[in-house]
């Protein structure tokens, strides 16, 4: 973490012509990021600091990433400037609103900020992958058989050993599941798009009423469904049955009308794509409860957990799955 002096003396050199009274800094809080980030606040503009560990390799590509999909037409933050020798990054202030924020609101609010929101992801779906071959970004590595049994595990280890302490051999045996082995190898033969990775209410910020997309580090090859699982299922708010319908049916009508043929299977593999991202997050909540001490993210374990299990149980081959979720405390 950097003092406030610290963060204006960088700044200060980055951008002549102020003095150090010239700045309100405020260190702004964000997720189960091992990133730091500072709103600075001048007379005449205000902008983010990140301040990033080379510890992830992830975080190195960030500028290089937004710069990418803003040319893609995604509303993306502009990047001032990047120093990654300190790792610091100086990008454009989107404000303080996210579409969690939005969460108390009334549906005919929400609606259209969701609507926007997936507007922007298929932008990435589709444009920003359009123009990937060639442009020679770094990206983190694909979504494939291996990385889809890796988020199980992830889930199992942290999630079901870790948080709920169900015994060693029970957590072998549903780790086995024939299904789920099934299903990473079948999510991996589809074809790919790039996928933002963590789309969810808080990675995506409302500014005059349009979606803008953050956190896109882990961009990636993977499943568009897998992006629209993210936003749906999101464990940080409450979506009815009905709300979901009605943006899974948006999304499917804004890929047609861009010329996108939307497979027979769309809706299943939706679902499967929502019980690896449930999974996924289940295991990053045990993870970083337990092993990194905040505490914060297991009260999120029981939405995520109902979820997993109201997915479950709209799948074939999961029955033992559903009962051992059933079973849990």
């Amino acid at each position: 973490m950097l003092a406030v002096h610290e963060v204006i003396d960088h700044t200060m050199e980055k951008f002549p012509g102020y003095e150090p009274g010239d700045f309100e800094v405020t260190a702004v809080e964000k997720g189960g990021s091992d990133r730091k980030f500072y709103r600075i606040r001048a007379a005449d503009r205000s902008m983010i600091l990140v301040k990033y560990s080379s510890r992830r390799e992830e975080n190195r590509h960030y500028v290089d990433i937004a710069r990418f999909l803003a040319s893609a037409g995604v509303q993306a933050p502009h990047m001032y400037l990047h120093d990654p020798a300190e790792g610091l990054i100086w990008m454009q202030d989107l404000g303080e609103v996210d579409l969690w924020s939005h969460r108390l609101d009334p549906w005919s609010t929400r609606r259209p900020l969701y609507e926007s929101a997936l507007i922007e992801v298929f932008k990435i779906h589709s444009a920003a992958t359009r123009k990937l071959p060639g442009c020679g970004l770094t990206l983190e590595r694909e979504f494939n058989e291996q990385l889809y049994l890796w988020e199980q595990g992830y889930f199992f280890e942290h999630c079901l050993g870790n948080y709920f302490k169900l015994p060693a051999n029970e957590v072998r045996r549903l780790a086995g599941l024939a299904a789920l082995q099934s299903a990473a190898v079948r999510l991996a033969a589809l074809p790919r798009v790039l996928v933002h990775r963590d789309f969810q209410s808080q990675n995506i910020l409302i500014r005059n009423g349009t979606a803008w997309l953050i956190d896109f580090q882990g961009m990636r090859p993977g499943l568009a469904q897998y992006d629209v699982a993210s936003l749906l299922m999101d464990p940080y708010v409450t979506l009815e049955q009905s709300e979901r319908s009605e943006l899974l049916g948006f999304y499917q009508r804004l890929a047609r009308r861009s010329g996108v043929e939307v497979p027979a299977d769309f809706e299943e593999v939706f679902h499967w794509c929502a019980l690896q991202r449930l999974m996924q997050a289940l295991g990053a909540y045990g993870f970083l409860g337990l092993q990194k001490g905040r505490t914060q993210f297991l009260a999120h374990i029981p939405a995520a957990r109902q979820s997993l299990r109201e997915t479950a149980a709209h799948l074939d081959g999961l029955d033992e799955f559903v009962r051992a979720l059933d079973s849990l405390p």
